[in-house]
């Protein structure tokens, strides 16, 4: 290694040893590349710098932007401090596998005259060679870490379309040895699952089966690490299950996808949106044992849209295409909640407000009141 960059004026200021490790895995089972890291603190010593800090608060955290890194945030404050004279770090991974991190740590490294050190060399950011080599090696980080999380993705989606299930498998049902699903075998599961679809086809109504399993005081099951536990009936607990394809049969990939919020508060949440049938990524029909045809899961969506709108699911302000005057207006008086609108009638012509916040978890709801007496008081008072 050419030490001739080294300066005094460097030796009197810290040198920083950053160490990371990308997961928990690594941090407990790749110790030989923890220890090399940690071993910096004595090259630093031996280089002439007599003040050194370690900075390993990151340890299980991807250096790949999606998270945030606070050993990172506290690098790039010393630095721009004028408190550093050298950035030790074993390879130009550790310190940032995305070159918006990278090249905001080269650019304030020239400014402040600081070094940046690792197994290779000794780079000086204020030079156009170093730093042309700087920015190569944080490409390659970069466009590394992405060709791995491809390689990956590629490998799992060829798994998915030969059937084989690589998340979590719904209640109701478990995962084989060879990563297939079959019915639990616990009978009490078996006839909790048929019971809710049996209901609904007896009564029609989400609601109403939610309703039904409260008066009848029968628990619903559900999977927490591994063990199957029973929990009182929600109203969207009940959906998820006649939501669910995989009651009918049929193993689905791409049910989903996930929309980043930008701007406001939430800038950058992530939610998850269903996918019309038709843009679902993967579909195979008669995969394992269902609960229910397949006709009869499409028969149960087509109800779920006619009562709750497009996705099957409550929408509090979807009553705005009805003819409910105070549709995504009114909250609950006692809990403050948005009141869902809600129609009944052979022709839908009878509008209810309903507050939905308390039976949602499997208590009795707060206010249910018809919209015409509601809305004739609001529109005399207003005209």
């Amino acid at each position: 290694m050419n030490t001739d960059k080294i300066q005094r004026s460097h030796q009197e200021r810290m040198a920083v040893v950053y160490v990371r490790q990308s997961s928990m895995h690594q941090v407990r089972h790749n110790l030989e590349s923890q220890g090399r890291q940690y071993e910096l603190a004595e090259l630093a010593r031996q280089l002439g710098f007599a003040s050194v800090t370690v900075i390993d608060e990151d340890q299980g955290r991807s250096g790949g932007g999606a998270v945030e890194r606070s050993g990172f945030s506290r690098l790039l404050d010393l630095v721009f401090q004028g408190q550093v004279g050298a950035v030790f770090a074993l390879e130009a991974s550790r310190l940032a596998r995305n070159n918006r991190d990278w090249h905001h740590l080269v650019d304030l490294c020239a400014v402040a005259e600081t070094l940046v050190i690792d197994h290779d060399g000794v780079y000086d950011p204020r030079l156009l060679n170093d730093r042309l080599l700087l920015g190569l090696k944080g490409t390659m980080s970069e466009f590394e870490l992405g060709l791995l999380r491809q390689r990956a993705k590629e490998a799992f989606l060829r798994k998915v379309k030969r059937g084989v299930v690589m998340t979590r498998v719904p209640s109701g049902y478990v995962r084989t040895e060879d990563d297939r699903m079959e019915m639990n075998p616990d009978r009490r599961v078996q006839q909790a699952v048929y019971g809710i679809f049996e209901a609904f086809g007896r009564l029609g109504s989400a609601r109403q089966v939610m309703v039904y399993h409260q008066k009848e005081q029968l628990d619903l099951p559900t999977e927490h690490l591994g063990e199957t536990i029973w929990v009182k009936p929600a109203y969207s607990r009940i959906l998820a299950f006649l939501n669910n394809p995989a009651y009918a049969g049929t193993f689905v990939y791409g049910r989903h996808r996930r929309e980043r919020r930008s701007g406001g508060h939430q800038s950058g949440y992530r939610r998850r949106q269903v996918r019309d049938p038709e843009q679902w990524q993967i579909v195979i029909h008669d995969h394992h044992p269902g609960y229910i045809k397949w006709e009869e899961f499409e028969r149960i969506q087509r109800q779920l849209r006619q009562k709750h709108g497009d996705r099957g699911q409550p929408q509090g302000r979807s009553g705005e295409r009805g003819a409910a005057l105070l549709s995504g207006l009114m909250r609950c008086g006692r809990c403050g909640r948005m009141m869902y609108i809600r129609y009944s009638g052979l022709h839908h012509q009878f509008a209810y407000y309903d507050c939905m916040g308390a039976v949602q978890q499997g208590r009795r709801g707060c206010i249910s009141v018809a919209a015409k007496n509601v809305d004739g008081r609001s529109a005399r008072r207003c005209f």
